[in-house]
């Protein structure tokens, strides 16, 4: 099947795409959870995942900084997903929000914070590169927003 973006969406009330991720939300300083709202939802949806992740990282696969699952598809806002829903594991194996923290003069990265629509639940919480391997085939859509952070 292939993905598409049609009508789902992944917004914040505090950034706007490509705009810059205020201090309150890195991972050294204050580490808030951005507020996240999803809309346009398919149908036949079973749950929603979301999932930041920083491919600008200097790493092999980048770094995951929030993985969450079982959100329920009529949910709009996420601002408490981290309680609500089934969090898996960020980058370090903690099962929590972790706010962008590059590492100084490495430039701007790019935060993707990407919802997916599934047409099956996901079991326990997988990592970001288990969920991507056991679930592309049950996505029925996906977008993202993206924000900006630097560490001078």
């Amino acid at each position: 099947m292939p993905l598409n973006i049609k009508d789902l969406k992944i917004t914040s009330a505090d950034f706007e795409p490509l705009e810059m991720l205020r201090d309150e939300h890195a991972g050294d300083k204050g580490n808030v959870l951005p507020r996240l709202t999803v809309s346009g939802v398919p149908a036949g949806t079973k749950e929603l995942a979301v999932i930041c992740h920083d491919p600008d990282a200097p790493l092999p696969q980048g770094f995951t900084h929030w993985t969450v699952y079982a959100i329920d598809p009529s949910a709009t806002d996420l601002s408490d997903a981290q309680e609500k829903y089934r969090v898996g594991p960020n980058g370090v194996g903690d099962m929590q929000y972790y706010g962008p923290q590059p590492p100084a003069g490495h430039g701007k990265h790019h935060y993707y914070f990407w919802v997916y629509a599934l047409d099956t639940a996901v079991e326990g919480t997988p990592t970001r590169e288990e969920f991507l391997a056991k679930y592309a085939g049950n996505i029925i859509e996906q977008n993202r927003i993206v924000g900006l952070y630097e560490n001078k």
